[in-house]
């Protein structure tokens, strides 16, 4: 069943998280990333984003906020939710040995009315 989304009642909460991946992705395009997957999904969670540059693998998650009143998509990306992307990142890893990246980060998109890039918004060591 389709679940409305309470800001949007036009697109449902899966539509409402489509619309901002696709924006957090054509936004880090813009600014010279390059993706390499959509949607990983493991046993352990999901990562919306992964791009990379000539030496850096990004993971990034992306939040979609129409009222900051609640705070920030990032405000969001509790230590529990670090851990899963931590998680899945690292299995995504073991699965890829063979990528030449020298070094990756964990960078957290907000998406608003603007949009809100933190580059390593966490580490693996919180």
């Amino acid at each position: 069943m389709r679940k409305p989304h309470p800001d949007r009642p036009g697109l449902s909460t899966r539509e409402l998280g489509q619309a901002a991946e696709l924006r957090a992705e054509r936004f880090l395009q813009a600014e010279g990333y390059d993706t390499l997957t959509r949607n990983f999904t493991a046993k352990t969670g999901e990562i919306d984003l992964i791009m990379h540059s000539t030496d850096t693998l990004i993971f990034v998650e992306v939040r979609a906020r129409n009222h900051s009143g609640y705070g920030t998509g990032a405000d969001t990306v509790d230590i529990r939710k670090q851990r899963k992307i931590i998680q899945t990142a690292q299995l995504f890893l073991q699965r890829q040995q063979h990528l030449p990246w020298e070094s990756y980060r964990f960078d957290v998109i907000s998406i608003g009315k603007g949009i809100d890039w933190i580059p390593g918004a966490f580490t693996l060591d919180g």
